[in-house]
């Protein structure tokens, strides 16, 4: 049986493990905090076990856990690895170190992958000797249910290795995208990053309440956009198809960004969503929430793969 090897046994480590564990591969799962990795086992059946009941995995959850096995260090961990996925912390001196490591540790056909948000692979990669091995896969989180996975190399990354990668993440059930060359953030949280700061925008300039602007999307955009993305949502909104809408809504679409200035995130903003956010959710029940959040996503995925693309 092929083996991975998950390095950081977090959110994003433990749903890998769970991501390349129901695709039929052995999981290695470190990390540096001791006893992390083996209580990590208990989560992962647990959100088997919500996989399993809403349909999306029909093999038993334990067989799938049974792939999953803790290891005493990182050289076990990526011992036979074909691939390793890297989860550490979100600071740069951490990631030059461990990926520093894994170089050295594994041989030069393995793959080494980052899970980073933001952190670009050049600044993390250009000192190894092994570089031309290593890149980014930016996981959306819970990636075991929102399949989407940006690639993106450093500027000496081997084009083969990205395409190892894509191929692996497409047998392992994900959806890769590949970057042509590094972003500050990549593509999703730029894309991402756009609507949040002018979601903040409304509710700084008076225009609506934080709670109806989550309106606008949830019951709004993001019903079409959890099954097209912007360039085929215009294209479906003209008789014409891209080119018409340019035409027709161009200018107003254009005078809009025109208006959209850098966005600072300024502290009393902050605080007033915030504090409708905490209204409406205390702290306490996010835990809760999050569990409701991953349950109405396992629905909607469930949904979609019974749908015609």
């Amino acid at each position: 049986m092929e083996r991975i090897a998950v390095v950081g046994a977090g959110l994003i480590g433990r749903a890998w493990s769970m991501v390349f564990a129901r695709a039929g591969l052995a999981v290695a799962l470190w990390d540096k905090v001791p006893g992390v990795a083996e209580g990590a086992l208990g989560i992962i059946r647990d959100r088997l076990a919500d996989l399993h009941a809403a349909g999306l995995v029909s093999e038993a959850p334990a067989a799938i856990l049974a792939r999953i096995t803790p290891a005493a260090t990182l050289a076990e961990c990526v011992a036979g690895a074909i691939h390793v996925q890297e989860n550490g912390p979100e600071r740069l001196a951490p990631k030059q170190e461990l990926f520093a490591e894994l170089d050295r540790l594994c041989p030069p056909e393995v793959v080494l992958a980052s899970s980073t948000s933001g952190i670009p692979a050049s600044e993390f990669t250009g000192n190894l000797p092994g570089r031309g091995r290593c890149l980014v896969a930016h996981p959306v989180n819970p990636p075991y249910l929102v399949p989407l996975v940006e690639l993106v190399g450093a500027p000496w990354t081997d084009p083969a290795v990205v395409a190892r990668t894509r191929a692996l993440m497409e047998r392992v059930g994900q959806v890769p995208v590949t970057a042509f060359k590094e972003t500050r953030g990549f593509v999703l949280n730029r894309l991402q990053a756009a609507l949040v700061a002018e979601a903040f925008r409304m509710v700084r300039d008076g225009v609506m309440s934080a709670e109806d602007v989550d309106r606008c999307v949830k019951d709004g955009l993001g019903l079409r956009w959890s099954f097209m993305g912007p360039f085929e949502t215009i294209d479906l909104n003209a008789p014409g198809g891209v080119a018409d809408y340019v035409g027709r809504f161009g200018p107003l679409m254009g005078g809009i960004t025109e208006e959209q200035t850098p966005y600072d995130y300024d502290a009393p903003t902050v605080e007033a969503v915030t504090a409708e956010r905490r209204a409406a959710l205390p702290l306490a029940g996010i835990e809760d929430r999050s569990g409701w959040r991953d349950r109405r996503l396992m629905a909607l995925v469930a949904h979609k793969k019974g749908q015609p693309g």
